[in-house]
């Protein structure tokens, strides 16, 4: 197929500027936004062995994109050991959340740069019989030199936005030309279907994989400790708070029972510092995990800046509050919330802020079930957490019906899967001894 002029000057520019590449990872190296032992990644090298036999190749950039990736690698693995999969994520953080998460014999790599010979050394070395990308942005050298090697795509689980669709209104062209190089298309929503649709796609269905996910992994033991030093008191988690978001939390629960534990578990780890030092100057005592300061009896507020222990913090929880969801409330910015999925698979009942956009469907879905409740403000949590720690039985029927209703939010994992088997080989048909 002929490239458009868009598509083909961004080619000839990509081409001729990607001699500057390693010039400006190493840039990146010094900024800590590349691994400086795996940068040649970055450039499709790599010292690691492909594995004989079919490979199906997994991409997403960020954190959230990689983690719903890890049930469709599961699945595969699971039900078809003799595939391989290799998973491609484009930031450190990502790299680091996956690093205790993927399934075994799964291989992690830094996706390439999207200019041509970095894309060409990627391809040559991991020569992936299927490709599936889980995210919303198109990379046009990826793209195209995939589809001109006679690999299967699929674009799954995509959002696009209204911003995004309209930036593709530019180059109508190209961006039919990189939506013809999926297979199938499956996004995540009935409003990035139209959009994809508009753009061009053939749109095969609906799947969002941040539904399909299982329970949030933890470690025993660092539950079984902390478990044991907050002993019998009522415990509200705020998951993946933002800026301005834990302070105003912590003010509005402050109002609640003396004996209640509060743990704050930033989006963003590395922002622990600067929400100690808002919760000093407001006067707080707390105890912070990343500088192991020890849970006491008068421990009541605890920072939980770490990185991979969600699934430890929500188990201990009574009551979770999600952050990402009351930004508009309180500087103006968007967010979109965050996973709910996450405390509603654990049973755990869910009270989010008034911006949800992120997971509207999922949390229309959680309401209406009754698993979830909703507030406009952080001024307004102790009248929905002060009930349900009032009510433990209560609380623990609202988990239930949020339990409930993620299973049921969770089959799409299923179609796809029956639909991605049709690119592999068949399985080997194993002899009976």
């Amino acid at each position: 197929m002929a490239f458009s002029p868009a598509l083909l000057a961004y080619r000839l520019l990509t081409r001729a500027l990607e001699p500057l590449a390693p010039r400006l990872l190493d840039a990146r190296v010094k900024r800590g936004k590349e691994d400086t032992r795996r940068v040649d990644e970055r450039l499709g090298r790599t010292p690691a062995v492909r594995p004989h036999g079919p490979l199906v190749w997994l991409h997403g950039v960020s954190v959230g994109e990689a983690l719903s990736i890890l049930p469709l690698a599961e699945r595969i693995r699971r039900e078809r050991p003799d595939v391989a999969v290799l998973v491609t994520t484009g930031t450190l953080t990502s790299a680091e959340v996956l690093k205790t998460r993927l399934p075994t014999g799964v291989i992690h790599q830094f996706a390439p740069v999207d200019g041509p010979a970095a894309v060409a050394a990627f391809l040559s070395h991991w020569r992936p019989t299927l490709g599936v990308f889980v995210e919303s942005e198109l990379w046009p050298n990826l793209l195209t030199a995939a589809q001109a090697r006679g690999v299967p795509l699929a674009l799954v689980s995509a959002r696009i936005t209204q911003k995004t669709a309209d930036g593709w209104r530019r180059a109508p062209a190209m961006a039919k030309r990189l939506l013809g190089a999926f297979a199938h298309v499956w996004p995540q929503d009935e409003a990035s279907a139209q959009r994809l649709s508009a753009m061009g796609a053939r749109v095969d269905g609906q799947v969002n994989l941040k539904l399909s996910g299982g329970e949030l992994p933890y470690n025993k033991a660092a539950f079984s400790q902390l478990s044991a030093l907050i002993d019998d008191r009522p415990v509200v988690v705020a998951a993946s708070t933002h800026d301005d978001e834990e302070i105003a939390i912590v003010r509005a629960l402050d109002r609640l029972a003396d004996r209640l534990f509060l743990i704050v578990v930033p989006r963003h780890p590395e922002r622990g510092a600067a929400i100690a030092q808002a919760l000093s100057r407001d006067g707080y005592g707390f105890a912070r995990r990343s500088a192991g300061e020890p849970v006491t009896e008068e421990t009541d507020l605890y920072i939980a800046d770490t990185l991979g222990e969600l699934g430890v913090f929500l188990r201990l929880a009574d009551v979770v509050v999600m952050g990402g969801s009351f930004a508009p409330a309180l500087s103006g910015r968007t967010v979109g919330g965050h996973n709910p999925l996450e405390p509603a698979r654990l049973g755990k009942p869910v009270v989010t802020g008034p911006d949800a956009s992120n997971w509207a469907e999922v949390t229309r879905a959680l309401r209406d079930a009754g698993g979830l409740a909703s507030v406009p403000s952080p001024a307004q949590l102790p009248s929905v957490v002060g009930p349900l720690l009032a009510d433990p039985q209560g609380a623990r029927d609202m988990g239930e019906r949020a339990r409930r209703a993620a299973a049921e939010a969770g089959s799409g994992l299923d179609r796809l899967w029956l639909t991605l088997q049709a690119h592999l080989p068949a399985a080997p048909v194993r002899r009976a001894r």
